[in-house]
């Protein structure tokens, strides 16, 4: 608005200036709308500019501010539905073939017009193609993710059922020496079976296709010490797990090993001149805490063609256990995750 009255103050062969600058400054309004209603902002746009020659005896408005009705038409192929997008294009081509047969355009003004008219279209028809296709990579990324935590699951319910089994055939066999053998053994096998039923309802709500689960070693917590190295190529990694973490899930035990797993990979691959990598695990009655951080230059170079999907993907493992996952540089150096896991395992 401050750009058109500057124009109609300080351009002295603007034509119908006052028409012009209200006009113009009129339609403003029509941006803050542009991508809840780009195709009725359009409209508005082109319906006044094809009126407004009626007020200025058929001459067309020559504001150069009006170049802004480029960025509706970018919003409408941008944001605005397919048919929207169809009908926006058809608005715009009848405008401009009528501005053309009345001859307020001549045929060099017209061809001009359809180009930058065009470049606008196709700057957001490019735009709304990439961010599509970014949000595909993205839930098919997320969709790995669900798969992966999916195959822990399967994995942690075929631990409680073999417990189950063991302990039926411990009370069993010892169910006519020991009386009380038996009754110690229904114990057990209730508080399994009532964690596998949660962990069997986790996986069925995150099993999203109709494919067997893949059987792979459950990583627990203790596993953690298996990516400490000691340096002498890459950053040297260091592991520190508190000894009050108790008895966790299973599940909350993979998640933790594999967001620790997939920190400690991004940074030695992408921590500029880091020496160290240090991961900390902690917990307290609500809980558990993972830490992981290095001693690089402040933040994570990602290699030439690296996707840089695997923060997503521990977000979203974090997110699906009812917890939290967070990464940045860290105040003094370096780069950390931080994961927040609470101990019960209960999945959102």
């Amino acid at each position: 608005m401050a750009a058109a009255v500057l124009e109609g103050v300080l351009r002295p062969d603007l034509p119908w200036r006052a028409v012009s600058v209200t006009v113009t400054v009129g339609l403003t309004p029509t941006l803050l709308w542009r991508r809840t209603n780009p195709l009725l902002m359009v409209v508005i746009a082109f319906a006044v500019t094809s009126l407004a020659p009626l007020l200025t005896n058929g001459d067309p408005l020559d504001a150069y501010t009006m170049v802004y009705v480029l960025v509706l038409l970018y919003s409408l192929f941008r944001w605005g539905s397919g048919r929207e997008a169809a009908i926006g294009l058809a608005i715009t081509m009848v405008v401009v073939s009528l501005s053309l047969l009345s001859g307020r355009l001549t045929l060099g003004d017209a061809g001009g017009a359809f180009a930058v008219t065009f470049s606008a279209i196709a700057l957001g028809g490019a735009l709304r193609y990439r961010a599509g296709a970014r949000m595909r990579e993205l839930d098919q990324i997320k969709l790995l993710e669900r798969e992966r935590l999916a195959r822990d699951l399967h994995d942690t319910v075929a631990h409680h059922i073999s417990a189950m089994a063991i302990r039926a055939q411990a009370g069993i066999a010892t169910s006519a020496s020991r009386p009380n053998s038996a009754t110690e053994a229904l114990h057990v096998i209730e508080a399994e079976a009532a964690q596998a039923l949660d962990e069997m309802r986790a996986m069925v709500r995150l099993l999203r296709r109709d494919q067997p689960a893949e059987s792979a070693p459950v990583r627990r917590i203790t596993d953690l010490g298996q990516l400490a190295s000691p340096g002498r190529s890459g950053p040297s990694v260091e592991v520190e797990i508190s000894d009050d973490i108790g008895e966790l899930p299973l599940s909350i035990e993979a998640a933790i090993y594999r967001i620790a797993q997939e920190s400690v990979t991004n940074a030695r691959r992408h921590a500029r001149h880091a020496t160290r990598i240090e991961v900390r695990v902690a917990a307290d009655d609500t809980s558990v805490r993972l830490r992981v951080s290095d001693d690089g230059d402040g933040g994570l170079v990602r290699s030439a063609g690296s996707p840089g999907y695997g923060l997503i993907g521990m977000i979203e493992r974090a997110d699906l256990l009812g917890g939290t996952c967070e990464a940045g540089p860290a105040p003094d150096r370096g780069w950390t995750v931080t994961a927040v896991l609470p101990r019960t395992g209960a999945v959102t």
